[in-house]
């Protein structure tokens, strides 16, 4: 009989972690852009009324129901 082992697998992971990293931050800036254009009224605009008119327009723009 041989001494033959067989090979043990490796465990490299599919995804690494700066990648998964950057798609994470990516989708929480694009959640956050999302919810500055869809459903923000003006509530977090501390430059007055100039980031609520421009996400208003964004509204109309995408088609998102705003009034």
């Amino acid at each position: 009989m041989s001494d033959v082992k067989p090979v043990q697998p490796t465990g490299v992971p599919a995804v690494s972690g700066q990648l998964l990293g950057t798609a994470l931050g990516a989708v929480l800036i694009m959640l956050l852009l999302a919810y500055l254009v869809a459903f923000d009224q003006g509530g977090l605009s501390q430059s007055g009324m100039y980031l609520h008119e421009l996400m208003h327009d964004g509204r109309h723009l995408l088609g998102v129901p705003c009034h």
